[in-house]
């Protein structure tokens, strides 16, 4: 009888552990997820020190992803997701920022294995984007697919001076159209010499694609860090920041002291309008000494926030413990020493969302959630 009755008290405790879990995972019925791990995860993108690419800038062959792959977007097309990688070419000892990126491609019909292409598909040339681009080169990227099949990608220009938030459309993801800094003509340049960066635009789910939405007949964008802000656009490409009515930006999500996201926010891949309304996911970096002790300082995990499907600027709700965050050694190791799971690629795929993330400024991870009925 002492045998079976401790039998049933391990095998409620072992329920009440993997419901507690799961709802740690999700904790509002508004979020997305939960996201789980594949079975015995590994990075799916990692550096590769023998791939090359004819460098426009120096006209020499360069390892133009020997230092780290990392920072992914995702978009599907022609029934395959497509993964699109922060690569990092190894410029001698300099620290993060000191070397060259440009964005690589991947592709996957199972959303398990993935196949590269030789060179990359986006970066610093000959054009006119060249004194935004060189020689820090194409950072970060976001994307989204318009209704008519026009692909967006925001990302960050580096030229070792300034970060700035850029666009570019393309037809096929390979050939790529420069539309230049988001915000170079709002109110003659007021923030173009500004760092702005992380641009997640938000979407629809349309017969089963996502897809960039609008709302009140305008495209909404989140962006920046250590604050969210938000700008509106007519066209995907030209884009106003709002202000409040002393012509100052207005921060849409704070860090928040007692919590994880206590030192900086940062926005993730593009947010998704559903019927409970805007759910942003977001990065979130710790601060231990005013923020959660045993993650850490510095430390990148990822939350979710709640946003009017009306009003894109009215937080209606928010996540108290991050959703994902560094837990494996590949997550922990890296040119990131401190761990991040830093989300930035998001997709809807057989019935299921797909999750990309960068691991430790190094490696590409991938999660998973089935859709909830």
């Amino acid at each position: 009888m002492k045998i079976y009755r401790f039998y049933i008290s391990v095998m409620v405790l072992l329920f009440i552990s993997g419901f507690g879990y799961a709802q740690e995972q999700l904790e509002r019925d508004w979020m997305l997820g939960p996201f789980e791990r594949f079975e015995n995860p590994k990075p799916i993108i990692q550096k590769d020190s023998l791939s090359e690419f004819k460098d426009p800038m120096t006209g020499k062959i360069i390892h133009w992803e020997s230092m780290a792959t990392f920072n992914p977007a995702a978009i599907v097309k022609d029934n395959k997701i497509h993964v699109l990688y922060r690569a990092e070419e190894k410029l001698g000892e300099k620290e993060i920022g000191g070397h060259t990126s440009r964005i690589g491609l991947a592709t996957s019909v199972d959303g398990k294995e993935y196949i590269r292409e030789e060179e990359p598909v986006f970066y610093p040339t000959k054009d006119n984007q060249k004194e935004f681009e060189w020689t820090g080169g194409t950072e970060d990227p976001r994307i989204v697919e318009t209704e008519e099949g026009t692909y967006v990608l925001t990302y960050t220009q580096w030229n070792r001076e300034y970060p700035r938030l850029a666009v570019a459309t393309s037809k096929d993801l390979r050939n790529w159209e420069k539309q230049g800094p988001v915000f170079r003509e709002w109110k003659d340049g007021k923030y173009h010499n500004t760092e702005t960066k992380s641009g997640a635009i938000v979407t629809q789910l349309k017969d089963g694609k996502l897809v960039a939405a609008k709302i009140n007949g305008k495209y909404w964008m989140y962006y920046g860090v250590p604050h969210i802000w938000l700008a509106s656009s007519d066209d995907l490409i030209t884009w106003e920041p709002v202000e409040n009515y002393e012509g100052n930006l207005v921060p849409v999500l704070n860090p928040r002291p007692g919590y994880f996201d206590s030192w900086l926010v940062e926005a993730g891949p593009p947010p998704v309008l559903t019927k409970d309304g805007i759910v942003m996911l977001y990065n979130a970096g710790n601060s231990k000494n005013i923020g959660v002790e045993e993650l850490g300082n510095r430390i990148y995990t990822g939350g979710q926030a709640l946003y009017d499907a009306e009003e894109p600027w009215k937080l209606l709700d928010r996540s108290d413990k991050p959703f994902i965050k560094p837990e494996l050694p590949f997550e922990k190791s890296g040119q990131y020493k401190d761990g991040t799971t830093f989300i930035e690629g998001l997709v809807y795929f057989n019935g299921a969302w797909y999750l990309y993330y960068g691991t430790a400024d190094s490696m590409v991870g991938v999660v998973k959630s089935d859709v909830k009925d």
